[in-house]
């Protein structure tokens, strides 16, 4: 069975009339004799699109209860059991109620589609999921209903219903659209003149790159390598030289002048990668033409023209920017450049050549040939003199042994080893100096410089020459040799610098010895000038410059610090790599201050967050007290009331339990703070354990109930004090949410090193999610009532006890309960051995 064809008709907002469109196709369909049925249609009240309804085959809905609410959704079984033509589905971003067949709409339309089923439909362009963002970032609104992008590309016909934005609010302020009482309010937001018209261009455009597709499809279908100018698209071939920027805004001018042209930039690099400009240049030239409008792309390919046209006609592009070639006239007229043969070769793409400062000049794209250092070229230059006359004295004086050709191609072998070691221009002095010995030594008449016969003048020449020419291509290959291992160099570097910045690593002196080893420095340093005009050293390797101006090599960092090398002389084509090394150098400072800066503001927040829940326990926790307080001394003045005996003993009590409760409070917040800045400093002695507990609950509210079974051997390494206020807290807790029939047990385990201390309670537990929660500030879990502290007493237990060396943890309790498990540090026992 045939996959059902599908239509779409898109809009840009509601109330274009895409579903009116929808119904007036079916109308149409039907009238052609096509069985045509209504799959699901919502009219929204509105009397011209009901009316359409008329005539029309309407499959029932199916209802569906849901949460005490019926619901009525497209009844998919029905209308697959009925097998019509055509159905037409409205609304496809559709989220079904839950108990459908499907979860969304479109997921429906894809099931009628596979039973053959020919489909007509609906969906609004801020419902397709590529453009939610946009949309939202349009219009303020994020549309919870989407359909994916591929199931309205997958539709055989989208056509677009347009309407433009005025006629559209014109259209809803006569009620067409809305309520009455709804259109002020959509006037004024979602449908905003300019919400409107960004959402019409929005749709225009998605629907104008899925025609340009399906031109490609088409193309490509019927083998079309021929231009079809459909939409003019402009391809700007860079070189990376100081034009590329004119041609590329020359390019973005001509794309503007045509409504929805658009353009490409193209660079082009050779196989071997020997030729090409530096990446951060290459990345430059792509951030110049995202900035213009355009798109940046490289091909690889040993003829730019070839690889240019080639891509033009891939792109199926209409124009062709090109510079005015920089190459001087003979040289164009010797061998054509890119820019003629791609004109030579454009057919029917129309090819600009456009006029630049750098025409027919002296730059040229090739970087300057890697330079040989003085001594070189002066060793070159003595051995292309002094090996010639010696190895023709050896020569000459074996003269019977060989002849004329051995004795050039000898010479011939001195040459080339000449321009291995210096050069090009001691190879060429070489090579006359040769001839001349060649001339004088060894072809008769010999002891002059003249020639008897013609042919031996040819071969001197020729010698010569082919010695020039040798020495030529020797020395560009040994330059080319040179080049490749310097950019295999530079790429190992950059890899390396590009592996340290996915780490994430912020290790500059790491960073710095690299640079000394890549460029062979004694030294390297970050120096970052103060604001007095000295310069501190920020991190280094080896013995760097102390300053910028005794520096061989430096570059800028940022605007006050720079990266300086000493003892590297740098040629300027490896200057962009210390600027690559500066960079990073930057980005790892940006990285440190970044977090430097992310640390503070998490410290302020933390700071603001106890701040806030500060000044809620003080007006709430530290209120509650002091009413009760004064409302007992009030109450003991009044001399309105005579109180008895038993009374006055009752608020005194009060008085003083709220009095304690005030200064447990203010202890706690006190511990807290001290806890938060950092300024707790343990005095760490032997303490008896057992005493200490004695001592922390003794008094504590039902203290008597909790059972110790500690031994009173047992010593730990902690402050008296801070260990009564962390057992304290702890038991204090305990207690809180023991049964009052059941007790809290504290006992404790002696290891090598650590004494465990155990408090287990009996009550209902956490739950182990939230057991990490408990040791925070201001939680309070579970059923406690709200006038029972502010939730600090476990976070000053647990943060006393990491000031005393020690950890708390906790655990369920067996049988149910909590258990909160303190470890010390445990005292040194004494040693058993006897001295000697």
């Amino acid at each position: 069975m045939d996959r059902g064809r599908l239509r779409v008709y898109l809009g840009a907002a509601p109330g274009v009339g895409k579903t009116y469109a929808m119904l007036d196709e079916g109308h149409r369909r039907l009238e052609r004799g096509t069985d045509v049925v209504v799959g699901y249609v919502e009219t929204h009240g509105r009397p011209r699109t009901s009316r359409l309804l008329d005539g029309l085959e309407v499959v029932p809905r199916r209802r569906i209860d849901y949460r005490g609410t019926t619901h009525e959704e497209m009844d998919l079984e029905a209308i697959l059991e009925r097998s019509p033509g055509v159905v037409l589905v409205d609304e496809l971003a559709h989220t079904n109620v839950p108990g459908s067949t499907h979860a969304k709409r479109w997921q429906d339309v894809e099931a009628l589609r596979e039973a053959g089923i020919e489909v007509v439909t609906t969906v609004n362009i801020q419902h397709l999921e590529s453009l939610n963002d946009v949309t939202e970032a349009i219009t303020g609104v994020r549309q919870r209903e989407t359909v994916p992008d591929h199931v309205v590309r997958s539709a055989d016909q989208v056509e677009l219903v347009d309407m433009s934005p005025q006629s559209l609010r014109r259209r809803m302020a006569h009620g067409n659209v809305y309520a009455p009482d709804r259109v002020d309010a959509a006037l004024s937001h979602y449908f905003r003149e300019g919400n409107l018209a960004a959402l019409r261009e929005l749709a225009l455009l998605w629907l104008a790159d899925r025609v340009d597709e399906g031109l490609g499809r088409y193309r490509d279908q019927h083998a079309i390598e021929s231009t079809w100018p459909a939409r003019e698209r402009i391809v700007v071939p860079v070189s990376g030289g100081p034009e590329s920027a004119t041609l590329m805004r020359r390019a973005a001018r001509i794309a503007d002048r045509r409504s929805g042209g658009e353009w490409q930039a193209l660079y082009v690099t050779r196989q071997d990668g020997l030729r090409g400009i530096a990446p951060a240049d290459l990345g430059s030239l792509a951030a110049k033409a995202e900035e213009l409008g355009g798109t940046f792309h490289t091909v690889v390919g040993d003829d730019p023209a070839a690889a240019i046209l080639a891509f033009a006609r891939a792109e199926n592009a209409s124009q062709l920017v090109i510079g005015a070639s920089r190459r001087g006239r003979v040289s164009t007229l010797l061998r054509p450049g890119v820019g003629e043969r791609v004109v030579a070769g454009s057919g029917e793409v129309d090819v600009h050549i456009v006029s630049h400062d750098h025409a027919r000049g002296r730059a040229s794209d090739r970087p300057p040939p890697a330079a040989l250092g003085a001594r070189r070229r002066l060793a070159g230059l003595v051995f292309g003199v002094l090996v010639p006359v010696g190895l023709s004295a050896l020569l000459h004086a074996t003269r019977g042994l060989h002849g004329l050709p051995i004795e050039a191609m000898s010479l011939m072998l001195v040459v080339v080893a000449t321009a291995l070691l210096g050069g090009l221009a001691p190879a060429v002095v070489s090579a006359l100096a040769s001839a001349l010995l060649l001339n004088y030594l060894f072809t008769p008449p010999l002891y002059t410089l003249t020639v008897a016969e013609p042919e031996n003048v040819l071969t001197i020449v020729i010698f010569a020459a082919v010695g020039i020419a040798v020495a030529s291509v020797v020395d560009n290959a040994a330059r080319r040799t040179a080049e490749a291992r310097a950019a295999r160099a530079e790429a190992d570097a950059l890899t390396v610098l590009a592996h340290t910045l996915l780490s994430s690593s912020d290790d500059l002196s790491g960073l710095l010895s690299s640079a000394c080893r890549l460029f062979g420095a004694d030294g390297a340093a970050v120096l970052r000038r103060d604001e007095g005009g000295g310069e501190t050293v920020v991190a280094q390797c080896g013995h760097p410059p102390t300053s910028v101006e005794r520096a061989d090599m430096a570059a800028a960092v940022d605007e006050r610090s720079s990266l300086v090398l000493a003892g590297a002389a740098l040629p300027a084509t490896r200057r962009g790599l210390l600027n690559a090394y500066a960079a990073y150098a930057k980005v790892m400072e940006e990285r440190r201050r970044a977090t430097r800066a992310e640390v503070e503001r998490l410290r302020l927040a933390e700071v603001d967050r106890t701040r806030t829940a500060l000044l809620a326990a003080v007006s709430h926790d530290l209120r509650n007290p002091l009413a009760a307080v004064k409302v007992a001394v009030a109450s003991l003045r009044s001399t309105d009331v005579t109180w008895s005996a038993e009374d006055e003993a009752e608020l005194l009590r009060t008085i003083e339990e709220q009095a304690d409760r005030l200064t447990a409070l203010v202890t706690n917040l006190l511990d807290m703070s001290r806890i938060s800045t950092g300024s707790i400093s343990a005095a760490v002695t032997e303490v008896a354990l057992a005493e200490a507990v004695r001592r922390s609950i003794s008094p504590l509210a039902g203290g008597e109930r909790i059972e110790v079974a500690v031994a009173p051997d047992v010593l730990v390494l902690a402050d008296a004090g801070l260990l009564d206020r962390v057992l304290a807290n702890i038991c204090e807790n305990a207690l809180k949410y023991t049964p009052a029939s059941a007790t809290v047990r504290v006992d404790a385990s002696v290891g090598t090193a650590r004494v465990v201390v155990r408090i287990a309670d009996s009550g209902p537990g956490v739950p182990r999610g939230d057991q990490e929660r408990l040791f925070a500030p201001f939680q309070r879990l579970g059923d406690v009532p709200q006038q029972d502290g502010v939730g600090l007493g476990l976070a000053v237990a647990h943060g006393l006890t990491e000031a005393m060396g020690g950890t708390i943890t906790t655990e369920d309790t067996p049988g149910g309960g909590l258990t909160f498990v303190l470890e010390l540090p445990a005292p040194t026992p004494p040693s058993t051995e006897e001295a000697p």
